[in-house]
Formats: structure tokens, C-alpha cells, sequence
């Protein structure tokens, strides 16, 4: 089994995790009831129009993710968090209560207060949620842990969405509702009751309740890692997509594909599952840790298949009274539309996971849930403009299928926007791809990597890619010392420029080039960077090692640093090797996903890492497999 479904059966994760999906489930439970009771029973209530009424709900459910996420990331800083769990728990069930009072006493003012109410503890809990992860979880299971909360949460709000429409639609609906909001509260802080103790971030931390100028603070802190800030806004962007495609569910529904309420719920159901499956596999795409280069394939997909979506929406136009839902899947046109649909979700989770778990990893501890505050600040208010890029386009005489293909189209300028702000995305995506097509690489001993500070690794060196196999396997950003002949080679020297690679010439060559590469590795292995070199010089043209340099030697003289030894396994032979003539001269030599190997080994001490000696060393990992 994979660790991530592993951590249901462990008390570090499991409470929470329930903790968290009924919380979800109940919030759309009773949100979605209100809005059917709303929708069919306005005259009871009002003389509004239930349109009016059912934005006023979703405004009412979001407007405290503007006014108190500010003050729930400091409060989920400062006190211990698990306390600050059952709290939000409790107050739970003192919501529903008072939604129960509401039911009985037919009373809209005090079911839209209790509606807020929830949105208030939705506010609450949302720094809490994902901080917490970070103190429960190892490195290697944050994502998995994310993919878990992700696919569970949009498990739970739809479920949590249908039930509600059932509920309230029954005899005596109700009363059945209360019942079950009560029960669904207790059960969410029995569960609580089991999560383990998570200390504060700041206990000294002082409060500041204005949330105009604490808000202010926490986009500040979001600010304050530029990888972390654009992560966020990446995250927001997806909940501007999402909040755009779900809004359009309805509609597509009954003017695209001509079907009732029940393929409303259909296409509900397919893209929460489209997002819970993507959320799942994320973890065994990213080799359990974090791996941004999913986010590019993730965007790509959103954008692809959307753009199909749109594609064949107009072919499945119908119009006049509502088809039932087997008589819309009769169509083999829609069956194509809501393939796309749960694609859409699935490349939606392989974007939204790794970007959750880069905040977390990224993020300093100490303010961790005020910048989750401040993400969630920006995912309302990047829902709010979606409601209102929706409703205007619409209004101003544009189709569903047309919003849809500015969706795709919109996706894809962020998309752009982005990565070429942040090149690490991309090179993440080019490394990630190289190893799940070209290669299927397998990885020993990459422990020996320390986690932080500086650390020299040494690598034979067998292709034009040995730097990018490193890096695939290496959970911290690596600065690679590479012939300047490598470093221009077209194409990969993007990734090698965007990865901030040290180009290097031999002496003869170019003195002063060989002299600033020194600086510069220096440099970067005193400011605690991981510094990787092949001491070789060359790429091997016979499969053989051959002599390290004496480079080695002058770096840890000047910068006493850990030398860890690895051993590339397997890619002799490959296309990018010179093995029977000049690399690439033969595409696709051994195929695709032809297996390798990194292996890596004990750390040297600086005065113990000689050239000889870690020459040995990575022969010996390196054994008969060349």
C-alpha cells in the first residue's frame, strides 16, 4: 500500500483527517440545504427572488474569510492547535444548535446568521488545517497527507451537497436536517477529541484585531518567499477556475445537455472524483516528495481539456423541456463532455496538491498558519471576482461554451505568466518528465543528502542529462558545476541557466572563467546551497570511470563542507550517452522508461574526501551496471 493510505490507519492522521472531512461535509450540508429551501420556498420567507437569495447565501458563507482569516492565523500561531480544534468544534455544534432553532421558529434571518456562522468556523479552521499537517507529517508523506485532505474535501462537499438537496426535500425535511447537522457537529469533535497535541508556532505572538491592517500583514507575510507568494496565487487561480466551472454546472446541465437537476448532481459528482483521483496519484507521479513539476502538467491538462470541453459542448446543445438522465448518457457526445469534466479534475489535483505542500514546506514555521490565512484571504477573493467574470459574461450575452474557452484560454496566459516568473516550475516539469518517460528511475541511499545546509556531491558522469537525473532525485534545489560547452547545449540549457548551474572551462581554455566558478561554488556552499560536480571533467566515451580531478580538493580547502558520493547506474548506452558515437545520434536507443539508477553513499568528511578516495567510493556504488 502507499504511505499515504497508510496514514488512515495512524492516529497522526486519521482523527484529523475525519476531523476535517465531516466539518466539510456539514458546511456543505447545511449550505446546500438552505439554498434548495431558498430556492423552492422563497414566497415563505420573503418577497425576494430566490436568485437574489441564493447569492446573498454565498455571499454571507464567504464574507468571513475576508474579515477573520486575518485573526484565525494568528490565533492558530499562537495557541496550540489542537485546542484550537476542539474549540472550533464546539462552536460547531453551537451553530447547528442555533440552525435548529431556526428551522423550528421558520426563521430566515437566523438561518442565514447560522449560515455565516459556519463560514466563520470554515474561516477558523482553515489555518489549522494545513499547518498542522507540516508538524504531524515527515517530508516524504506531506504529500500524500495533502492529497488525502484534498480528495477527502471535495469528497465530502459532495457529498455533503447531495445529502443537503435530499434532506431538506424529504417529509418532514426539517427536522431530518437538524438531526443531522447536530450529529454530524458531535461526531466532527468526538473525532477531534483523538488528535494528537500540536504545539504553538508563537506563543508570545500578540494579537492584532483589526482585521483591515492584520490583513494587510498577512498578504505581507505571503510576500515574504517570492516561490511561496506565486504558489498561493496559484492555488488562488485554481479556485478562480474552479470557482468559475462550478458556478456554470447548473447551466451546462440543462441548456448544454439538456438534462434535470439529476445531471447537475452528475457532473458534481464526476469532477469531484476527477480532483480526488488526481489529488490521490499524486503522490506516486511525485515519488513522495514535493514536486512542483507536476503544476505545469497539472495546468497544461486544465487548459486541454477544457478547450475540448468547449470543443464539443455546441455539438451537445438541446433545448426544450429537460431529458432525464438516461437519455442524456444515450448521447455518445456527452459521454466525451464529462470525460473531460473529471479530466479537468484529475489535472486540477495534479496541480493543487504540490502547490498546498510547497506553501507548508516552504513556509516559515513560525507564521505559517497567517500565510495560510493570507492564501485563504486571496482564494475568496479570487471566487468572488470568478462569481463576478461569470455572471457579468453571461449578462452580457455569452454562452456557457464560450466561458468555458475564455476559462482554457485564461488558464493558459497564467499558466505562461507564472513559469516565467518562476522558472523552478518548469525545470521541475522538464526534470520530472525526462524521468517518467525517457527513464524510469530508481533511487538508493539519497538520504545521505542532508536535508539543509551545505553539502559538495560528487557524481560520475555518463550523459548529457547526468544533472537533471540528480535533480529529479534530490528534494532540495541543487547548483551544478558543468563544462560551459554542456551549459550552452540547446534546449537544456534553459534548465541549466533557469537552475542557476556554474558554467566551468579548463584552465587552458579560460583562466578567469575557471577562477569565477571557484568564487561562485564557494559562494553557494558558504550561503548553504548543495553544490554537485562531476570530476571527471568529461562524459565518459567508454562507460569507464576516469580520473577525478584535483577540484575537489581546492573546494574543500577553502569550504570545509560534507562530500556525498553518487553512482549514475544504467544510462550508459542511453541516447544521451556517447556510447557507439555522438550523443542523441540515435533517439530513443533503448526505448522508453529503460530503467536507472542513482545510488548514493556515506557522506566524507572535508579532510577525507581526496579525489582517490571518492573515486573508490563511487565505483564501488556503482558495481558492474554502468
Amino acid at each position: 500500500m502507499s504511505s499515504q493510505f497508510k496514514l488512515m490507519g495512524e492516529r497522526r492522521f486519521l482523527p484529523f483527517f475525519l476531523t476535517q472531512f465531516l466539518g466539510a461535509f456539514n458546511d456543505n450540508l447545511y449550505k446546500n440545504a438552505l439554498v434548495v429551501l431558498i430556492t423552492f420556498q422563497a414566497a415563505r420567507y420573503t418577497t425576494l427572488a430566490p436568485g437574489v437569495l441564493v447569492n446573498l447565501a454565498a455571499g454571507l458563507f464567504i464574507l468571513p474569510f475576508f474579515l477573520f482569516s486575518a485573526t484565525s492565523g494568528q490565533l492558530a500561531d499562537k495557541f496550540e492547535k489542537t485546542r484550537l480544534i476542539r474549540f472550533v468544534k464546539l462552536f460547531e455544534i453551537g451553530v447547528m444548535a442555533l440552525a435548529t432553532v431556526a428551522f423550528a421558529l421558520d426563521s430566515l434571518a437566523l438561518l442565514f446568521s447560522a449560515l455565516f456562522l459556519m463560514g466563520l468556523h470554515s474561516t477558523i479552521f482553515g489555518p489549522v488545517k494545513y499547518a498542522v499537517l507540516p508538524v504531524y507529517l515527515r517530508e516524504e508523506e506531506l504529500v500524500g497527507g495533502n492529497a488525502l485532505v484534498e480528495a477527502g474535501t471535495f469528497i465530502a462537499i459532495l457529498l455533503g451537497t447531495i445529502a443537503g438537496g435530499v434532506t431538506i426535500a424529504l417529509p418532514g425535511g426539517a427536522a431530518w436536517l437538524s438531526a443531522a447537522v447536530l450529529a454530524v457537529a458531535v461526531a466532527g469533535y468526538l473525532t477531534s477529541r483523538a488528535i494528537p497535541a500540536a504545539p504553538a508556532a508563537d506563543p508570545t505572538l500578540r494579537i492584532n484585531w483589526n482585521p483591515l491592517t492584520e490583513t494587510w500583514r498577512n498578504i505581507g507575510f505571503t510576500r515574504g518567499n517570492r516561490t511561496v507568494f506565486l504558489s498561493i496565487l496559484g492555488i488562488s487561480w485554481f479556485w478562480f477556475y474552479g470557482a468559475l466551472f462550478l458556478s456554470q454546472f447548473p447551466g451546462y446541465a440543462k441548456d448544454v445537455l439538456g438534462g434535470d437537476e439529476h445531471a447537475v448532481t452528475l457532473l458534481l459528482a464526476l469532477f469531484s472524483v476527477g480532483i480526488g483521483v488526481g489529488s490521490l496519484l499524486c503522490e506516486k507521479l511525485s515519488g513522495k516528495h514535493v514536486e512542483i513539476g507536476l503544476v505545469p502538467f497539472g495546468s497544461i491538462g486544465l487548459s486541454v481539456f477544457a478547450f475540448d470541453l468547449w470543443w464539443v459542448s455546441p455539438a451537445a446543445s438541446h433545448a426544450g423541456e429537460a431529458l432525464p438522465l438516461a437519455a442524456v448518457l444515450a448521447d455518445a457526445v456527452t459521454w466525451r463532455a464529462l470525460f473531460d469534466l473529471v479530466m479537468i479534475g484529475v489535472f486540477g489535483g495534479f496541480f493543487i496538491v504540490p502547490l498546498y505542500a510547497l506553501v507548508q514546506s516552504r513556509s516559515e514555521p513560525a507564521h505559517r498558519s497567517r500565510i495560510i490565512a493570507g492564501n485563504n484571504i486571496l482564494n475568496a477573493a479570487f471566487m468572488v471576482v470568478a462569481a463576478g467574470l461569470g455572471a457579468g459574461l453571461l449578462a452580457a450575452g455569452f454562452t456557457i461554451p464560450q466561458l468555458i474557452l475564455i476559462t482554457a484560454v485564461l488558464n493558459a496566459a497564467v499558466a505562461v505568466y507564472i513559469y516565467t516568473l518562476v522558472p523552478e516550475f518548469l525545470v521541475r516539469f522538464i526534470v520530472w518528465l525526462l524521468v517518467h518517460t525517457v527513464y524510469r528511475l530508481r533511487v538508493k541511499g539519497v538520504e545521505h543528502i542532508p536535508e539543509e545546509g551545505p553539502a559538495l556531491l560528487v557524481a560520475n558522469h555518463v550523459s548529457f542529462v547526468d544533472a537533471l537525473v540528480i535533480t529529479a532525485a534530490s528534494r532540495r534545489p541543487i547548483r551544478f558545476v558543468m563544462d560551459h560547452h554542456i551549459f550552452r547545449w540547446p534546449i537544456l540549457s534553459f534548465v541549466f541557466r533557469s537552475s542557476r548551474a556554474i558554467p566551468i572551462a579548463s584552465a587552458k581554455e579560460d583562466a578567469a572563467m575557471m577562477e569565477r566558478a571557484f568564487d561562485e561554488v564557494a559562494r553557494a556552499l558558504a550561503a548553504g546551497e548543495l553544490v554537485g560536480i562531476f570530476p571527471e571533467g568529461r562524459i565518459t566515451d567508454d562507460g569507464e570511470l576516469k580520473p577525478f580531478r584535483p577540484g575537489i580538493r581546492r573546494i574543500v580547502e577553502r569550504t570545509p563542507v560534507p562530500v556525498v558520493p553518487l553512482a549514475l547506474r544504467g544510462l550508459w548506452g542511453s541516447s544521451f550517452s556517447r556510447k557507439d558515437g555522438p550523443a542523441m545520434s540515435r533517439p530513443l536507443r533503448r526505448g522508453l522508461f529503460s530503467r536507472i539508477e542513482l545510488v548514493g553513499g556515506t557522506p566524507f568528511a572535508p579532510d577525507a574526501a581526496t579525489p582517490e578516495s571518492l573515486q573508490a567510493a563511487i565505483a564501488g556504488l556503482r558495481g558492474e551496471m554502468r
